[in-house]
């Protein structure tokens, strides 16, 4: 009775809160988003940065550390080949993902699939191809893998304690945290990701050329590595268009861009264009997609067919010609219009003791060479440390020496077997470890011989222990180390490059006019650095403009498809285009991102746009400390096809206005005090240079600064009040009476 009673509770409590429970269904509690951050969405982001997306100094992710490491440990660095789903299978234990994305991973480090410059697997069966979208690879029961040569380099001396190892997942075994890779591998194969608001973009560098850089940054770590690393070199091969700038800014900063453009070869005896070589970028079908989109556009007239001819021999694509067409011209056209030349963006985000850290080429082999030097110095000490266990086993082998009869002795009389390693430890003056040693010899080793060799091993640990430990307290001879193991791995695997530069000189020819189509187009820059071109007929269509919210059209000219595009930026370039480059839109589509479409600069932004057809007019630029630099826009016409030119306009004093003029303008400049002025182009001389300061236009008092520049519209009833003679002038503060039509607000006030 007493038991049942003391149940009676228990169950009306778990009744109440069950009915509390149901009670409470479907309520919606309130959480600031905070705490929502900090506890739901920051171990997310976290765990994608970390354990997912970014490469580590060693060149890999989890997910391709963990495949490389089951391949090792299932013996696939020699012997034959085995079914891919084996691998996948195995690789389960490590990586608690699906086997599809296991396979996918996979896919993208073996030789068939062509994405990587050197590839860790060898491969049999199809693995598709990197620069194909629809060619899909087969399943993983028909394919057939192992480890390619190269992965020896990888798992060299990782069973000697290089690298730290954690237990997986479930805590069933172990798996490396790092590998301890002899070569710069994070620069020798490309390596893309995306994390949380953390992106990375590794482009590939030739092996010899990294390993040589390698040495040189351990020599002299402020050397200078641009002639040694002179460009990237891609899997697909390719041209790349070198600039040195560019290329400088990529090895020293981690961040830029590089041109690539695609390899091809004029067929004359069947009037065809064979394409064989593509950037890194794009793919066969993306190429072919787009020729076809300008064809159907009218915008190339000259292609009578195209087709994918890629075979067990490697990509092609064909390009067949209409009678009499200049092959060299259509390419040029087809390298502006179509991905056949496109941007590699670099973004060498890297996670380095755990941190996320951009870096140069530069610091790369440097951080590289700190993390090499550890693990050949844990080598080393492991190395020493075995020796010295067998230095000491030896002797206390070598007191056995002195009398074998008193340790059989010793060993015979012993009535116990555990009394055994005790009596030889008195009997000799040994360690016990030594003395187990002594007692599991067995009975056909205790010959003097036999004894004599092993002990004449004594002399060669010895002085191998004295090398180990002035290896170890020498950083130069562990440098040396190093630089050995780099030139052999260089030796064994260097290939030659697959992308070929093509410099400036070369690449930079005239552009034909007489191939760009000519019509009428109506041509809208933005605020916010959209651009947009109409046809006549599209615009009439539907002239309303479609924007994104706050921004507004700042510049509208009717002009020709064939007309040159100047975009300043705040960082003191000038990016060039023509209208031809940028696709024929609507009134109801946002447009073009410049800065995007012309690969500026992170950050930077557009403050100015010129069209033009012939660089007539000048340009105006209104400086805050009141002078004015008025250059020709001649100046920035070049006889190449420069896209960017550095020094657009001084960048000693904060730009105010920048203004394009014809030649017989009028202008209005005002004051942060309030003061106005006026001034004729013509008052203002011109200047060759286009980084020139300029001359004085308005005379400044104190801490007052020019505030804002325009053309001036009919808006005094005497304007010559406002004008002096010789500039500079210091203006003068406008009354409401001096204007033609009141304003809403006296600037007076």
């Amino acid at each position: 009775m007493a038991k049942s009673s003391k149940k009676k509770p228990e169950t009306k409590k778990h009744a109440a809160d069950d009915s509390a429970q149901i009670m409470g269904a479907g309520l919606v509690l309130e959480q600031p988003i905070t705490d929502t951050i900090r506890e739901n969405f920051m171990p997310y982001a976290i765990s994608a940065i970390v354990s997912r997306a970014i490469p580590e100094i060693d060149g890999f992710k989890p997910s391709h550390r963990k495949l490389l490491y089951t391949m090792y440990k299932m013996g696939l660095l020699t012997g034959s080949r085995t079914k891919s789903a084996n691998v996948v299978g195995q690789t389960m234990r490590l990586n608690p993902h699906g086997d599809q994305a296991i396979y996918e991973t996979l896919v993208r480090l073996t030789r068939g699939n062509e994405a990587l410059l050197h590839p860790y697997v060898d491969s049999k069966g199809n693995f598709g191809k990197a620069y194909s979208r629809d060619m899909a690879y087969a399943a993983s029961r028909y394919t057939e893998v192992k480890l390619d040569k190269l992965c020896t380099e990888l798992f060299k001396d990782i069973d000697r304690q290089t690298v730290d190892f954690t237990d997986n997942y479930d805590n069933t075994m172990k798996e490396p945290l790092l590998l301890p890779v002899t070569f710069p591998s994070v620069l020798v194969n490309s390596n893309i990701g995306i994390a949380v608001a953390i992106a990375s973009a590794i482009c590939p560098f030739n092996l010899a050329e990294v390993c040589e850089a390698a040495i040189e940054v351990m020599r002299d770590p402020k050397a200078d590595l641009l002639p040694i690393l002179k460009a990237p070199d891609f899997p697909g091969g390719g041209y790349i268009l070198y600039d040195e700038e560019a290329m400088r800014t990529v090895c020293e900063t981690g961040r830029g861009s590089i041109r690539v453009r695609a390899r091809y070869q004029y067929d004359k005896k069947l009037n065809c264009i064979e394409i064989t070589e593509i950037p890194p970028t794009t793919t066969v079908e993306a190429i072919i997609d787009k020729v076809v989109e300008l064809v159907k556009a009218s915008r190339i007239r000259e292609i009578a067919d195209i087709r994918d001819e890629t075979d067990l021999s490697g990509l092609k694509i064909t390009i067949d010609l209409k009678r009499g067409v200049d092959h060299e011209a259509l390419m040029r056209r087809l390298f502006r219009m179509t991905p056949l030349e496109d941007t590699y963006s670099c973004n060498f985000n890297v996670l380095i003791d755990g941190m996320p850290r951009v870096c140069g080429v530069r610091e790369l082999l440097l951080e590289w060479a700190r993390f090499r030097i550890a693990c050949v110095s844990r080598r080393l000490r492991f190395d020493l440390s075995k020796c010295q266990e067998k230095l000491h086993l030896l002797l206390g082998l070598q007191r056995i020496l002195l009398d074998i009869d008193k340790a059989v002795r010793i060993i015979r009389e012993t009535r116990e077997e555990s009394e055994v390693v005790g009596n030889l430890m008195i009997g000799f003056g040994i360690d016990e470890v030594q003395a187990e040693y002594v007692a599991d010899i067995r009975l056909r080793h205790l010959n003097r011989e036999y004894i004599l060799n092993r002990t004449q091993e004594i002399e060669g640990l010895e002085k191998q222990i004295a090398d180990l430990n002035a290896t170890l307290s020498s950083e130069r001879k562990i440098k040396s180390l190093i630089v050995s193991e780099l030139k052999e791995v260089s030796k064994k695997h260097a290939a030659p490059r697959k992308s070929l530069l093509l410099y400036q000189t070369e690449s930079e020819e005239p552009e034909g006019e007489e191939s760009i189509p000519s019509y009428p187009v109506h041509l809208f820059f933005t605020k916010e650095g959209y651009f947009k071109k109409i046809t006549p007929q599209s615009l009439r269509m539907s002239a309303e403009q479609r924007l994104k919210p706050g921004d507004e059209i700042v510049l509208t000219v009717t002009g020709d498809n064939t007309d040159k595009l100047l975009f300043f930026t705040d960082k003191n370039n000038v990016y060039k285009a023509s209208a031809a480059d940028f696709d024929d839109t609507k009134a109801s589509v946002i447009g073009d991102y410049v800065p995007a479409k012309l690969g500026m600069e992170e950050g930077e932004s557009v403050i100015h746009a010129v069209v033009t057809g012939d660089f007539g007019g000048c340009l105006l630029f209104c400086f805050a400390n009141g002078k004015c630099a008025r250059v020709p826009l001649a100046s920035y016409e070049t006889k190449t096809n420069r896209k960017k030119l550095v020094g657009a306009y001084c960048d000693k004093f904060p730009l105010v206005a920048a203004l394009t003029l014809t030649g017989e303008e009028r202008l209005l400049f005002t004051s942060t005090e309030g003061k106005v002025l006026l001034a004729d182009v013509s008052q203002i001389p011109e200047k060759a240079t286009r980084g020139s300061q300029g001359v004085n236009v308005m005379s400044l008092r104190g801490n007052a600064a020019l505030e804002s520049a325009q053309i001036y519209e009919e808006s005094f009833k005497k304007p010559e009040k406002f004008m002096v003679q010789t500039l500079p002038g210091a203006g003068s503060k406008p009354r409401v009476t001096d204007y033609a039509v009141s304003p809403q607000t006296s600037l007076e006030d």
